[in-house]
C-alpha cells in the first residue's frame, strides 16, 4: 500500500470515529413539552396545616424533638397528638388524600421509609409496555405513572396543584425520606404547578431524590438531598423555578440540575426579560459536580457555593431528547466555586460502583461519576451560547477555573450540516476573582482558562493567569464588547483528539478512557504526550534523513534543522506539563517553523516544488506560534495549526519519498520538481550556471574533491556520460 494511500485510510478512519461516537444519555424521560410562561413562583403559605403525616412511636418522637427550642417543641408536641387522631403515618396517603388546589401537608420529625410503596410491582404494573433507558430503567408515560406510580417513585406526586409539603423540625434533617435504594426517585412531582418544598431531607435512591418534572411554578427552600446514583435535585422542563437554601451531596452527577429550563430567552443577546429558573443561597459539595444542566436556558445562579466536587458547575449540549437544545443564556454571580478537585474515578476503576447501590458506602464517601468530566474544574461549558460569568469567587482548582468546549450537533442528534457549529459562541467571563478566595488569600488555580478555540464573541477579563490559549479575547466594560474576536469553525485539532479519546467512558461497563489525564493517566500514558512524541519521531527520522541525502552540505540547513530538534523537544516537554498554559508550546513552534523555512529555502534551489511548499509550511508553523503565544488571529474559520497539520502530513510522505528516489533521478529519470521549476528537460538542475553547466550553490559532493569536474572515460566521453547509472559522489547523492 503507498503512503498516499495509507493516509488517507488513516483520515478516512478518523472521520469514522468522530461521526459514529456514540451519543451519550444522561437523564432520559418520556417526550415533554416547555410549559407556556402562563405560571409563577409559589408563595410560603403559613398557619396550620391541612394534612398531618407522623410515625405512631410517642417515645422516639420526643426523643427526636427533645433538642428543639421551646416553642417548637411545644407546637410539635400538639401537631403529634392532632396526627394520631387524624393524620396519616405514610406522606403518600397525605398526597393521595389531596382533593383540590391549595392545600398543606406537613411532616413530623421521624424517618419516613414509605413501607406500603417500597415493594417491587405487581399484576399488570409488571408488565407495562415502554421503551428502556440506556441505564435500564422504563421510560413510563404520564399515564402510567399514574396507573403504577410506585414503579419507579416512593412517594409520586401526580396532578396535584398548588401543595405545600413542609417538616416541621428545627433543621431539615430532622424529617428524612428515604428510599433505601429501592426506588428511581424519592419523590416524584409530575405536572403539579406551584409545588412548595420545604424543610426536609430526602435520600439514598437509584437516580433522583428530588424530581419536579414538566411544571409551571415551584420551590425548594431549605431540602437536603443526597447519596443517590444520579442527581439530588432533578428539575426538567420548568419555568417559574426557585431553588434557595437548599444542600446536596454524595451524588452521581450532580447535586443540582435544572435541566431543560424553559427556553425564554432565546434569540435575545445579553439582555433577556426575565429567567426561568433561579438558584441561591445553596451549596452543592461532594458530588461528581456541583451543578449540572442540559439545555439548562435562561437559569440565574447567584450567591451559592460550589466546593469539593470533581467539577463546581456545568452546562451542556451534549445530550439529545432534551428540550431548548442548545443550552443557552446562563448567568453566575457572586459564587463560591473553589477546591473542585475530587478524584471519584477510582471508585469505578476498583470495582466499587459495579457493586449494588446499597452496598457501595454512598453514606462513608463513595460517589460513582455517571458522565465523562475533566476533574479540576470550576465552571464548564460544553456548547452554549450567551452565558454571563460574572462577580464569582473561583479558586483552588487544580486544572482550570473555567473550561469552555465546542459541542457539534450530531452529538445532540441533529445532523443538518448549518447546525454542527451552532455552540460556544457569546459567552462572557468578566469581573471574577480568580485564585483567590473571599478574604484576599492567594488560592490559584492550575489555570484559569482551557478553550477549545471554538466559537465567535467569546471573552475574558483582563487579568486572566495562565490560560490555554495564550492569548484570548478581551471583554469590554460593556455586555457585547470584545476586543481580539474570533470566530472559529472547530476548536484546536489537539485539544479535539483529547476531548473524544476522554468521551469513551461508561461506569456500567467500567471503561475507563486510556490516554485521558482526566481519569488518571500520566506521563506516556497521556494522549498529547503521546501525539507530540510520535510526530516529533517522524519529523525527526524523516528530516535527519532528508537532511543526510541532500542537505548535509548547507549551512543554513543544519542550522535550521537544529533548531527544529530543539523545538520538537520542547514541544514534547510542553506536552509533560498537562495544560499547556506557558509560553512552551510557542516557542516549540516557532523552532519548529524556523527549521521547516531554513530547509526549505536550500530545497527550492535543486526541486523548487518540494522546497517552497516546505516553506509555506515553515510560515504555517509561525503563524501557528503566534496565534498561540501572542494573540489569536482574528477574520481566519480555522486555527493555523489545522492547515499546518494537514500539510505537514502531505510533506512527510513526500520528503520520503523524495529521499527515496535520490539513485532514481541520477539514473537519468526526469525530475518533476526540476521540470515544473525551471521547464528545462531531464537532468537539468533548477537555476543551472550555463557556464559551469551545474547550479551555482552545488553541493561538494557533486564535483571532484579537487573542485573539478569528473574526469573523461577512455573513450573521450566524462564518466557520467560514460555510465550514466554511476553515482560520482561518495554517498550516493547525484542530484
Amino acid at each position: 500500500m503507498s503512503w498516499t494511500r495509507r493516509l488517507l485510510v488513516v483520515l478516512a478512519a478518523l472521520v469514522v470515529a468522530l461521526l459514529s461516537a456514540p451519543a451519550a444519555q444522561a437523564h432520559e424521560e418520556r417526550p415533554v413539552t416547555l410549559p407556556d410562561g402562563t405560571g409563577s413562583v409559589p408563595v410560603h403559605r403559613t398557619g396550620e396545616p391541612d394534612l398531618l403525616v407522623c410515625k405512631s412511636d410517642r417515645a422516639d418522637f420526643e426523643h427526636r424533638i427533645s433538642a428543639f427550642p421551646e416553642a417548637l417543641r411545644s407546637r410539635n408536641l400538639t401537631l403529634f397528638d392532632r396526627c394520631q387522631k387524624s393524620g396519616y403515618r405514610h406522606l403518600q396517603q397525605a398526597v393521595d388524600a389531596v382533593t383540590e388546589p391549595g392545600k398543606n401537608i406537613a411532616i413530623l420529625p421521624g424517618l419516613y421509609e414509605e413501607d406500603p410503596s417500597l415493594p417491587a410491582p405487581t399484576g399488570d404494573c409488571t408488565r407495562l409496555k415502554a421503551p428502556n433507558s440506556q441505564l435500564g430503567y422504563q421510560i413510563l408515560s404520564y399515564a402510567q405513572q399514574a396507573k403504577c406510580p410506585h414503579n419507579q417513585n416512593l412517594v409520586a406526586i401526580l396532578g396535584k396543584k398548588d401543595l405545600q409539603i413542609e417538616g416541621t423540625g428545627a433543621e431539615r434533617t430532622d424529617v428524612v425520606i428515604d428510599a433505601k435504594y429501592r426506588k428511581l426517585n424519592a419523590i416524584r412531582a409530575d405536572g403539579s404547578d406551584g409545588v412548595y418544598f420545604k424543610n426536609f431531607t430526602a435520600q439514598r435512591t437509584t437516580f433522583n431524590s428530588l424530581y419536579i418534572l414538566a411544571q409551571d411554578g415551584f420551590v425548594i427552600d431549605d431540602v437536603l438531598t443526597r447519596w443517590n446514583d444520579e442527581y439530588g435535585f432533578l428539575t426538567f422542563a420548568g419555568d417559574h423555578g426557585l431553588y434557595k437554601n437548599c444542600e446536596s451531596y454524595g451524588n452521581g452527577d450532580s447535586g443540582i440540575y435544572p435541566g431543560s429550563a424553559s427556553n425564554i430567552n432565546d434569540g435575545y443577546g445579553y439582555k433577556v426579560p426575565r429567567y426561568s429558573i433561579e438558584i441561591t443561597g445553596c451549596r452543592s459539595h461532594h458530588n461528581m459536580v456541583g451543578y449540572s444542566g442540559t439545555a439548562g436556558d435562561s437559569v440565574y445562579v447567584h450567591d451559592n457555593e460550589f466546593d469539593h466536587n470533581m467539577g463546581g458547575a456545568s452546562m451542556d449540549s451534549a445530550f439529545p431528547g432534551h428540550p431548548g437544545l442548545p443550552q443557552n443564556h446562563a448567568r453566575f454571580e457572586r459564587n463560591l466555586i473553589h477546591d473542585n478537585n475530587a478524584d471519584y474515578y477510582r471508585y469505578v476503576a476498583d470495582g466499587t460502583c459495579a457493586k449494588p447501590p446499597v452496598e457501595r458506602g454512598y453514606e462513608n464517601g463513595v460517589v460513582c461519576p455517571q458522565i465523562s468530566l475533566p476533574p479540576g474544574s470550576g465552571i464548564i461549558t460544553a456548547g452554549g451560547n450567551w452565558n454571563i460569568y460574572e462577580n464569582n469567587w473561583v479558586y483552588g482548582q487544580q486544572r482550570a477555573a473555567f473550561f469552555l468546549s465546542a459541542v457539534p450537533a450530531f452529538i445532540r442528534g441533529e445532523n443538518a450540516l448549518g447546525k454542527q457549529t451552532d455552540t460556544s459562541h457569546h459567552n462572557r467571563y468578566a469581573d471574577n476573582h480568580l485564585g483567590v478566595d473571599k478574604a484576599g488569600n492567594p488560592r490559584p488555580n492550575r489555570t484559569d482558562v482551557w478553550w477549545d478555540g471554538q466559537g465567535d464573541g467569546n471573552c475574558w477579563q483582563s487579568d486572566t493567569g495562565a490560560s490555554t490559549p495564550r492569548s484570548l479575547p478581551a471583554c469590554g466594560d460593556e455586555r457585547g464588547a470584545v476586543t481580539g474576536s474570533t470566530d472559529r469553525l472547530v476548536g484546536e485539532p489537539v485539544k479535539l483528539a483529547q476531548l473524544l479519546v476522554c468521551a469513551d467512558y461508561n461506569v456500567q461497563a467500567r471503561r475507563l478512557p486510556a490516554g485521558c489525564d482526566w481519569y488518571g493517566a500520566r506521563g506516556i500514558e497521556r494522549i498529547e504526550l503521546q501525539a507530540a512524541l510520535g510526530i516529533a519521531v517522524v519529523l525527526v527520522l524523516v528530516g535527519g534523513v532528508l537532511w543526510w541525502r541532500r542537505l548535509r552540505s548547507s549551512r543554513l540547513a543544519t542550522a535550521a534543522t537544529v533548531l527544529g530538534l530543539i523545538g520538537l523537544g520542547l514541544d514534547v516537554a510542553g506536552s509533560t506539563m498537562g495544560l499547556a498554559s506557558s509560553y512552551l508550546p510557542a516557542v516549540a513552534l516557532l523552532l519548529t517553523g524556523l527549521w521547516w523555512t531554513g530547509i526549505g529555502l536550500v530545497l527550492r534551489r535543486e526541486r523548487p516544488v518540494l522546497g517552497w511548499t516546505t516553506v509555506v509550511l515553515g510560515a504555517l508553523t509561525l503563524l501557528d506560534a503566534l496565534d498561540k503565544g501572542v494573540f489569536m488571529i482574528p477574520w481566519i474559520p480555522l486555527s493555523p495549526a489545522w492547515v499546518r497539520g494537514l500539510l505537514g502530513v502531505v510533506w512527510v510522505v513526500w520528503a520520503v519519498v523524495a529521499s527515496a528516489r535520490h539513485g532514481e533521478r541520477d539514473a537519468g529519470a526526469p525530475d518533476p520538481d526540476a521540470i515544473a521549476g525551471t521547464g528545462a528537460g531531464a537532468g537539468t538542475g533548477a537555476g543551472t550556471d550555463q557556464a559551469s553547466g551545474h547550479a551555482p550553490d552545488q553541493a561538494p559532493d557533486r564535483v571532484s574533491a579537487a573542485g573539478t569536474a569528473p574526469a573523461p572515460a577512455p573513450d573521450g566521453t566524462s564518466a557520467t556520460q560514460a555510465s550514466p547509472a554511476t553515482d560520482p559522489s561518495p554517498d550516493g547523492d547525484a542530484s
